[in-house]
């Protein structure tokens, strides 16, 4: 029966006509520790037919990197007789944590927007999940001002020309993490494009966790928030004291 079920896939492999992607990444885990000021991830790997050769017709690449996704509350400011105060403000329950894409060539000249919009190829795509009802107005100014804050602390970032192919087989992209990276599980998804279609995808993952120290505190914070919160109150409070009594002999 093992056999049947063998023969069975390897005929369905050769009947198949679009090209496989084999895609890695140069760290499958990257530790943040104290100091930690960021790292580059190199994302690699070929594209072959179904017999395992070269793939015979031209493509495109285009890489996704995403972070892990979490609520976010976002406000308006205004200014009002001269003073910034709070506006308007909004919900989402899912915006990823950190966006990067990486193409061999412009998106636009790629796919259509349609294609685009369907697989977030671009800043401008990402599916944000609103809570609640919304004008849809509305939520096109917040989403884009999501966006222009996340690409000011460099967590949203395109590159258009990110992606190396040589000689129609092998793929490069390099993408930068910063040191305000959150921790969680990453999603680098490769897609390989031909004439405006998405002929192949595969996915690899980064585990981008805290070690040492900085672990420690986070999962104190995390575990024992009472416990937490009661000495760092102490500690303020001490080494206050101590200020006060240094000042004061000087």
């Amino acid at each position: 029966m093992k056999h049947l079920w063998l023969i069975l896939f390897a005929v369905l492999l050769m009947g198949q006509r679009d090209p496989i992607l084999v895609p890695d990444v140069s760290q499958h885990e990257v530790q943040v520790r104290q100091g930690f000021t960021g790292t580059e991830l190199l994302l690699f790997g070929a594209i072959l037919d179904p017999r395992g050769q070269r793939a015979g017709q031209d493509y495109d690449i285009i890489v996704v990197l995403k972070g892990p996704s979490q609520p976010i509350r976002l406000r308006e400011k205004e200014r009002f007789a001269g003073v910034w105060m709070n506006a308007d403000s909004t919900d989402f329950r899912s915006a990823p944590a950190f966006f990067a894409v990486a193409a061999s060539r412009p998106i636009g000249e790629i796919v259509d927007e349609k294609t685009a919009a369907i697989y977030e190829f671009g800043t401008s795509y990402i599916q944000l999940s609103p809570s609640g009802v919304i004008d849809t107005e509305e939520q096109q100014r917040f989403a884009a001002g999501l966006v222009d804050l996340r690409e000011r602390q460099d967590l949203y970032k395109e590159d258009p020309q990110g992606v190396q192919i040589r000689e129609n087989v092998l793929y490069q992209a390099r993408i930068s993490l910063p040191s305000s990276v959150t921790t969680g599980t990453y999603t680098a998804e490769t897609f390989a494009v031909s004439r405006g279609r998405v002929i192949a995808s595969a996915l690899a993952e980064v585990e981008v966790r805290k070690v040492g120290f900085d672990r420690f505190i986070t999962d104190s914070s995390q575990n024992y928030a009472l416990a937490y919160g009661l000495i760092a109150v102490m500690l303020s409070v001490g080494m206050g004291w101590a200020a006060g009594r240094f000042f004061a002999m000087i």
